[in-house]
């Protein structure tokens, strides 16, 4: 196991959007809890078939689990009944909502860890207002590959690991040299973000793939939702590769932090 603990490279600006997301996530969270019913949570995940369809689903729907022979046993198949609830308007607004939305603590702990980590440094090259467009979109993608995959799927997808997933592509891209502290199984040491975030987006593509089969059957993680995220990443990583490496040379001469030809210096 490769836990990330923090990067080791320092930002010069104060991350807003980065706080104010990982706020947001965990006021939705909060809200959730308190919800108790799980009526908000249903009612805010984003449905593929809901999607696909153009329909707000409100009453269970009857799916039939299919047997898992990784386990043996004979055991029939098990039908069960999908919870839903009513929804925004128009449906597809649940794209967005449900990247707010998570399934447990530990959900929402690890997605806010990673994003804090690696979050402020795709900020600051970005600047707020595309950081936080390239994050919606990375989120929106990551839930669109796992919807593809599985339209007429009834069991709701949530969590905002698309987006983020979409923030660390972009890192590794600007920033694969950047040490990252890491807990390796009991022990504390630095490794370079091109291999802590490398290994991650293998991990999800060999999960990904591994899973198609069985997408869109049960829950668990929406692996395909990050290969998708971490791909739209990476692409707006090249499309604003020129402005990384201005700025990281401007930082490197202590001139300040470069945010765009009509922006000046932070200094």
């Amino acid at each position: 196991m490769v836990l990330p603990l923090g990067d080791l490279e320092k930002t010069r600006i104060v991350p807003w959007a980065t706080y104010v997301l990982i706020a947001l996530n965990v006021v939705a969270f909060v809200a959730q809890k308190v919800d108790g019913s799980g009526e908000l949570t249903l009612a805010y995940a984003a449905t593929p078939f809901e999607i696909t369809h153009n329909v707000d689903l409100t009453d269970p729907v009857p799916i039939v689990l299919p047997l898992d022979l990784r386990w043996g046993g004979n055991q029939a198949p098990r039908p069960i009944l999908v919870p839903q609830a009513p929804g925004p308007h128009p449906i597809w607004l649940t794209l967005f909502t449900a990247m707010f939305l998570h399934g447990s603590p530990l959900h929402l702990a690890g997605n806010m860890l990673f994003l804090w980590i690696f979050g402020d440094n795709v900020e600051e090259v970005l600047g707020t207002l595309r950081y936080v467009l390239v994050y919606l979109s990375c989120g929106l993608i990551g839930s669109l590959a796992q919807i593809v995959a599985a339209p007429d799927s009834v069991i709701p997808t949530l969590g905002a690991s698309g987006a983020i997933a979409g923030v660390m592509g972009a890192y590794v891209v600007w920033f694969p040299h950047n040490r990252v502290r890491v807990l390796v199984f009991r022990f504390i040491t630095e490794m370079p973000a091109v291999v802590v975030i490398g290994i991650w987006i293998a991990m999800q593509i060999w999960e990904g793939f591994g899973s198609l089969s069985r997408i869109g059957e049960s829950g668990g993680v929406a692996y395909l939702a990050h290969v998708g995220g971490a791909a739209t990443g990476i692409a707006a990583a090249f499309m604003f590769k020129d402005r990384a490496d201005h700025a990281r040379a401007m930082k490197s001469s202590r001139r300040g932090w470069y945010y765009g030809p009509d922006e000046p210096a932070d200094g």
